[in-house]
């Protein structure tokens, strides 16, 4: 119908923190994924899951610290 906008589906929006307590040298979702040998989509998966933890800038974008991506690693290292 005229003037009726059509929008697309929302995504389901995960909360994360916006702030940064730590130190200035987080890296991008690029930078993480080059860093963990996987691609940027893995690293967006894992984030959106919970798994890797981060938080965002104010512009949206994703930011992984060192102790988060250390977090992240010592979890999948095995138990025992």
């Amino acid at each position: 119908a005229p003037g009726v906008r059509k929008t697309a589906p929302s995504a389901v929006v995960v909360p994360m923190a916006t702030t940064d307590s730590g130190p200035r040298l987080a890296l991008t979702v690029s930078q993480a994924a080059a860093e963990l040998g996987v691609s940027i989509a893995t690293v967006r998966r894992w984030s959106n899951a919970g798994h890797l933890q981060g938080y965002r800038t104010p512009g949206g974008q994703r930011r992984f610290t060192p102790e988060q991506r250390e977090a992240f690693m010592e979890a999948l290292r095995p138990k025992g």
